[in-house]
């Protein structure tokens, strides 16, 4: 019995001293990746300003029509109204940024399916690092072009009348972060078990669509339908769209008393934003560890 103990105690700990030794590389890789992803994005102007096209018709359509039409049936109505002075378009901006952060996060995954057809894949999976690097890699990366995509739309603010202050631009990077890393690693978990292109956008836009318009990016989540609330609930998003609308529309002063009335609630109690973050926070890790897993078992 002790030579089999024996042959399993060498095992662990060589394989304890094979991750110590790959654990600098792996580190380096993480940021390779990342690096390289940030800087594609970044030299591909007309993708930053392409991406921009489609937030801005949401407000512009949607913040216009439907304004016109809600301020004709006496305001937003319902939990909503209770904001005094505020438009729908001014209503829909935190969303808007939302769905930017949302549609970036997950379209920057594609990269994983673009790099397995031309074989960049390949050549990282069998480099002397652990294969989690790319999936960690990807999903930082995807998340800081999410996160710099959707901070870019806060130059909108005062052209709609939202107002921010400083404090609100502060508490507004971690948050878009949160969301975006949450998207990323979702989208990085889909693109790793996709072998075409064509896969991963039928995937991909069977479940964007949904999350968006269950997100509470263009109405409020309040006094819905049951069956809808529920959906709501389960959406990822909704737990990062709620706290953009909060600090947005409150560092543009909107009283506590409407926040509270807009805000996500969960068994008939609000839920603070911090408690938010933390949900959507854990949904990413979640879906960074799917990844990983997905990275590791491949051939």
């Amino acid at each position: 019995m002790s030579a089999p103990n024996g042959v399993m105690a060498r095992t662990a700990a060589a394989e304890r001293g094979r991750r110590k030794g790959t654990l600098w590389p792996t580190v380096r890789a993480i940021y390779i990746i990342w690096y390289r992803d940030v800087l594609r994005y970044w030299r591909d102007r007309a993708r930053l300003v392409a991406s921009l096209a489609q937030p801005l018709l949401f407000l512009i359509v949607f913040g216009t029509g439907l304004s016109s039409a809600l301020s004709g049936a006496g305001g937003l109505g319902g939990a909503a109204g209770a904001a005094a002075g505020l438009t729908y378009t001014q209503f829909i901006f935190p969303g808007i940024i939302g769905m930017s952060v949302l549609f970036s996060a997950i379209f920057a995954s594609m990269s994983i399916v673009w790099d397995r057809e031309f074989g960049f894949l390949k050549e990282v999976l069998v480099a002397p690092i652990d294969r989690s690097a790319v999936a960690i890699g990807k999903s930082l990366g995807g998340a800081t072009q999410a996160m710099v995509q959707g901070l870019i739309l806060l130059i909108l603010a005062p052209v709609i009348g939202v107002k921010l202050t400083l404090g609100s631009v502060v508490a507004l990077v971690p948050l878009v972060f949160v969301l975006a890393f949450a998207l990323s690693s979702m989208g990085v978990a889909i693109a790793s078990r996709m072998k075409s292109m064509q896969g991963f956008q039928v995937v991909v836009n069977f479940l964007m669509m949904p999350m968006f318009f269950l997100s509470g990016a263009l109405f409020p989540l309040n006094g819905l339908p049951t069956w809808m609330t529920v959906l709501t609930r389960l959406d990822p998003a909704t737990y990062g769209m709620d706290p953009l609308r909060r600090v947005v529309l409150g560092g543009a002063g909107l009283p506590s008393v409407a926040l509270d009335r807009l805000g996500l609630t969960l068994f008939d109690t609000v839920l603070p934003i911090v408690a938010e973050a933390a949900i959507l926070l854990g949904f990413g890790i979640v879906m960074l560890a799917i990844a990983v897993r997905n990275f590791r078992v491949r051939d």
